[in-house]
């Protein structure tokens, strides 16, 4: 399932091309995929034809797009994406052939590229799309992250697209072929803000069905002694915490795992046992890993996780625990371990991770 770095990855590279792109059609392919929609497919196409998008938004492992609709509606609306298990939104240009596993198809107008389209594809039908009104965020600040541009500069990525003059593929290809870095200078550049801008209407609000998902470790407005506070109030295995996306957002398997290697800890650890040191390390772990991932273009096992372009993230080739049973661990040597977890693995190494039941201090 796509997490944090492969959703970030994916709004980065539509963002040069959706800010202020009019939907000029939307076709439904496969009913199955408006299942978090409330309402008739009629009613989905209609709303969004004719719409101005704002930009493309993500908070942990959901993305949306706020769009000002051609009629008007009592509540601002979000197109919202949820990936699911193999979801991808790619970018294609209006002559390209169709997606043999595309369920949604919308045609857009880019400032940037002109005539582009957008194709929801989506093998194991896990993931949706769906318009939902936003509401305000409760502490005032963005719901999550988005353009660069809001930050009162231009963004690598948001340059690179504005210079596209051509509407075919491999201009579609070149306005998100490096769109990590431009995640990173952006997440920098909010960092040092504080998190704070001037921001639109749009960019303090969150879609309803997104509004019970916590911030994400890399969120300027991410309350970090909050999140430690709750999380040594839990009676529970560390892993289990890392995976609540009320407590923390954007965190899966994948980087549960890469995250408790590198801090040393083992997914079966009480939550109660943790020092706030300690917590404090294992979330600055969880950074680390993210932001790893980001500037690898994510993890992709197979065909299911890409970007925009439909091109493969790297991180996979550095993976420490996740996925290397039997291999030797990268620290000391042990062979890395799989064991059952809920209803899938943990990978760690037996020696650097055991449970210990020392006191917090």
């Amino acid at each position: 399932m796509p997490e944090l770095p492969e959703v970030e990855v994916v709004r980065a590279g539509l963002q040069p091309v959706v800010a202020g792109a009019v939907i000029t059609g939307v076709d439904v392919l496969d009913h199955r995929s408006l299942k978090r929609h409330h309402g008739p497919s009629d009613d989905f196409v209609d709303r969004l034809v004719g719409g101005t998008i704002d930009a493309a938004v993500r908070r942990g492992k959901f993305l949306w797009f706020p769009f000002e609709p051609a009629a008007p509606h009592e509540h601002p609306l979000a197109l919202v994406a949820h990936l699911g298990m193999s979801g991808q939104v790619l970018l294609r240009s209006r002559d390209a052939e169709p997606d043999r596993l595309m369920r949604i198809r919308l045609d857009v107008d880019s400032p940037a590229l002109g005539p582009v389209r957008l194709a929801f594809v989506d093998q194991r039908i896990f993931g949706s799309m769906a318009l939902d009104e936003t509401v305000p965020t409760l502490d005032g600040r963005a719901a999550g992250f988005s353009a660069p541009r809001l930050l009162g500069s231009p963004s690598s990525e948001a340059a690179a697209a504005a210079q596209q003059t051509a509407v075919q593929q491999a201009a579609v290809q070149q306005a998100a072929a490096q769109p990590h870095a431009a995640a990173q200078h952006a997440a920098a550049q909010h960092a040092a803000a504080g998190g704070q801008t001037d921001a639109p209407a749009w960019a303090i609000r969150v879609p309803r069905q997104v509004s019970h998902i916590a911030r994400d470790p890399l969120d300027p407005a991410f309350d970090e002694a909050r999140v430690i506070t709750r999380l040594l109030a839990r009676r529970t295995g560390v892993k289990r915490a890392l995976l609540d996306q009320g407590l923390l957002s954007g965190v899966g398997n994948i980087y549960a795992d890469e995250s408790l290697w590198a801090a040393r800890v083992h997914p079966e650890q009480p939550t109660a046992s943790f020092s706030r040191a300690r917590a404090r390390v294992l979330l600055a772990e969880v950074r680390a890993v993210l932001l790893r991932a980001l500037g690898e273009g994510g993890t992709s096992f197979d065909a299911q996780y890409v970007n925009v372009n439909g091109q493969s993230g790297y991180f996979a080739h550095s993976l420490a625990a996740y996925g290397q049973q039997g291999r030797p661990c990268p620290r000391c040597g042990t062979a890395i371990v799989r064991e059952a977890f809920m209803n899938r693995s943990s990978h760690l190494c037996p020696r650097c991770q055991r449970v210990h039941g020392s006191p917090r201090t």
